[in-house]
């Protein structure tokens, strides 16, 4: 049989390894010996240590008879052991204990237990060894450690290993944090990314090695952490070599692990709550025993389930219906893994209550557990009732009755009962003692305040619009040959009263206000050949010749406009809710409109709304961030059609992670719009310069943007604040 302890273990377990191996060397002698029939047929008469080639140390074990088959061995590094048991063999050396003179062994021991003999070697450290038969010599020969198998060596953590170049790192900075699960977090900042780092588990401490680093002063020095309430509670920083070492002191129960990002390394020790119902403690998956090797050839399943045993420090009870014999050859497993297998093999199955382990066949334990069951319900059935009072806080009762005796989920038994008292928001319900304990619990985690949330939206429209027009009216007209003078006059149109000729102006005199204007033209209106106007002109030129020995009237009004126009609109809705609850909060108007009825009903009045709303359910992630569902909307009246007002609408529908206190911006519209209007007399509002008079122009820019912002506050609880 052979045993062999790993390096890297997943926890710290409080019993010193020395008292353990030495239970479990005693234990597995008398245990092994119980099993088997009283007979010693063989005899270790001698004991000879010589020193061998190549610094080899040779142990040679005289027997009264031949060997006939290789006795079970197993080995382990912590203290470092080989151990070999000899069945149906004494011990006739006349002693228990052999000194050894030789490299490598300490001393050797041959312990008699009934008629089973184990002699165990007890190394300075691990090492190989061999075995061989000479006659009735059964010979042991100890390897140096330079021979030791690829598998005895010392698995060692790495992270970002150093060339044999490497420069002098340092160590920037030594930091101590807990985490949201209790866990201890060692932070180093280190120089660059490539210093070497070595990781070990030594007894009760952690060692990290900082390979060729320097450390500063005021970085050497132990910490203090305990009050962070994490299973740390020293973290010593020192110097050693040409490198840092820093020792972390955890207590209790706790696994670690670690990582390097960057130039941050992370050394994180987690504390471990223990389950009853597993065979080992830890939160990573799979097999996380302390590793051993078994070599078992035709030996009883509970002689192997009580070497386990023995090894765990668990209590185990086998069935007496476990019985037969194996033969196994296990090397390097998790000791868990070993259980697993033996058992698989054997039909077998296990139940686990706190430190103590049933092995039995799977079909015995199905069975038990069956009648165990219909037990149990016997008695729920002929327990007596008992009822209890709870007053309610936070739930309405009646939605907690509904919860306690829906079908699909029954918390309660078949004669148990919910009542409601509505006024006094209590709840009366009456069960089995089991059953009311299991209500209380139910309602305990139920039955709490709920947490707000204030979400605060801000909604922004920007725009800048520039527009730049240019118009002209221009006309011509012939009349009667009058006395051979002109007149002319300017207005600021061709409308203007200064500018329209008179029947005085006409008879050679001068224009007076007093006198009505007569307006040139055949028909008494504007002589125009091109009209294009602006509707809203800034201001406008208009100039009139008239020749009176010609008759010719010339009319001509030029208008332009320009203007520029930037805004903003904030909106500021905000609204608070509890978790995972929907809150709406709107603020508009309604517009109405007549809809034509028929013959028999006249016409009725419709609205539309045009609002800003902001409606939003929250929910409080375990970890603190909130994910919110969003439906924000931003509408105004628009122009109206056949007299129905349009709507212009701006509406985001979203759901959105963010953390407590943060903005994020959920999205936004940008609009660009550039037109460029042109209306002209063909050919003669080509012509530069004067073109101008023969046309109508009309550019305009337009820049539109929308966005939305969204802040969730958790409120605190105890004052009434956001947070």
């Amino acid at each position: 049989m052979t045993t062999n302890l790993a390096a890297g273990r997943s926890r710290f377990r409080q019993a010193g390894t020395g008292s353990k191996l030495a239970l479990v060397l005693m234990a597995l002698v008398s245990g092994i010996v119980a099993a088997l029939p009283a007979r010693a047929e063989n005899a270790i008469e001698t004991v000879t240590v010589l020193k061998g080639t190549a610094g080899r140390t040779v142990v040679k074990l005289g027997m009264a008879k031949e060997l006939t088959s290789a006795p079970g061995n197993f080995t382990i590094d912590n203290p470092p052991r080989i151990a070999f048991d000899f069945a149906d063999t004494k011990n006739a050396t006349g002693k228990n204990l052999h000194d050894v003179a030789e490299k490598g062994v300490r001393n050797l021991t041959v312990v008699q237990a009934g008629e089973r003999t184990r002699v165990v070697l007890n190394l300075n450290r691990p090492q190989r060894f061999e075995t061989a038969f000479e006659g009735k010599n059964f010979q042991i020969t100890v390897l140096e450690p330079t021979e030791r198998a690829p598998e005895m060596q010392k698995v060692t953590a790495r992270f970002a290993e150093p060339g044999r170049t490497a420069p002098a790192h340092a160590v920037r900075d030594i930091d101590f944090r807990r985490g949201r699960g209790g866990e201890g977090r060692v932070i180093v900042d280190l120089s660059d990314s490539s210093v070497g780092i070595d990781i070990r588990q030594q007894g009760k401490q952690i060692f990290v090695d900082l390979l060729k680093a320097s450390l500063p002063r005021n970085l050497e020095r132990r910490i203090d952490v305990g009050d962070f309430g994490t299973p740390v509670t020293f973290v010593d920083a020192f110097v050693q070599g040409d490198g840092v070492r820093l020792v972390v002191e955890p207590t209790g129960m706790w696994e670690h692990s670690a990582y390097q990002t960057e130039n941050r390394f992370t050394l994180e020790i987690k504390p471990i709550i223990e389950d009853p119902s597993k065979l080992t403690q830890g939160s990573r998956p799979g097999y996380k025993g302390e590793k051993l090797s078994l070599n078992f050839q035709n030996v009883e399943v509970r002689s192997v389930l009580q070497v386990i045993a023995d090894f765990t420090g668990m209590n185990i009870i086998t069935s007496d219906t476990v019985t037969g014999s194996l033969t196994l050859r296990l090397k390097d497993i998790p000791w868990d893994q070993a259980l697993d297998i033996i058992l698989q093999t054997k039909g077998l199955d296990m139940r686990k209550n706190g430190n103590v382990v049933l092995i039995a066949p799977r079909e015995e334990l199905a069975v038990k557990e069956e009648q165990e069951l219909k037990a149990r319900q016997q008695i729920s059935d002929l327990e007596p009732l008992q009822t209890e009072m709870f007053q309610l806080n936070y739930q309405r009762a009646e939605a907690v009755q509904k919860l306690l005796t829906e079908k699909d989920q029954r918390f309660l038994s078949k004669r148990g009962s919910a009542v409601v008292d509505a006024r006094t928001n209590v709840l009366f319900v009456s069960d089995t003692a089991l059953r009311l304990e299991e209500v209380r619990r139910v309602i305990a985690k139920i039955d709490v305040t709920v947490r707000q949330v204030l979400v605060e939206a801000r909604i922004v429209i920007a725009d800048d619009k520039f527009s730049k027009q240019l118009g002209a009216r221009f006309g011509t007209q012939s009349a009667m040959s009058l006395a051979d003078n002109l007149a002319a006059g300017v207005s600021g149109n061709i409308m203007g009263r200064s500018n329209w000729f008179t029947s005085a102006v006409l008879a050679g005199g001068k224009p007076s206000a007093s006198v009505t204007p007569w307006r040139i033209g055949l028909d008494d209106t504007y002589p125009l050949n091109v009209n294009l106007p602006l509707e809203n002109p800034a201001g406008s030129l208009a100039l009139s010749f008239l020749n009176l020995g010609s008759g010719n009237l010339v009319n001509l009004e030029l208008q332009a406009l320009e203007a520029t126009a930037r805004g903003k609109v904030i909106s500021n809705p905000r609204v608070i809710t509890s978790n995972n609850q929907k809150a709406l909060i709107e603020q508009g108007t309604e517009v109405g409109y007549f809809v034509a009825g028929n013959a028999t009903t006249g016409p009725t009045v419709q609205f539309k709304k045009a609002v800003l709303s902001l409606a939003v359910t929250p929910q409080i992630t375990p970890d603190g961030r909130i994910i919110m569902t969003l439906d924000i909307r931003k509408d105004t009246v628009g122009p109206s059609y056949a007299g129905v007002p349009s709507i212009d609408t701006k509406n985001l529908v979203t759901q959105i992670g963010v953390n407590n206190g943060e903005t994020a911006v959920l999205g936004g519209i940008y609009e660009e719009i550039t037109r460029n209007d042109d209306n002209k007399v063909p050919l003669l509002g080509d012509i530069p310069i004067i073109g101008n008079i023969f046309k109508q122009t009309k550019k305009a820019e337009d820049k539109t943007e929308l966005l939305i912002f969204i802040t969730p506050r958790v409120v605190s609880e105890a004052l009434g604040t956001v947070r």
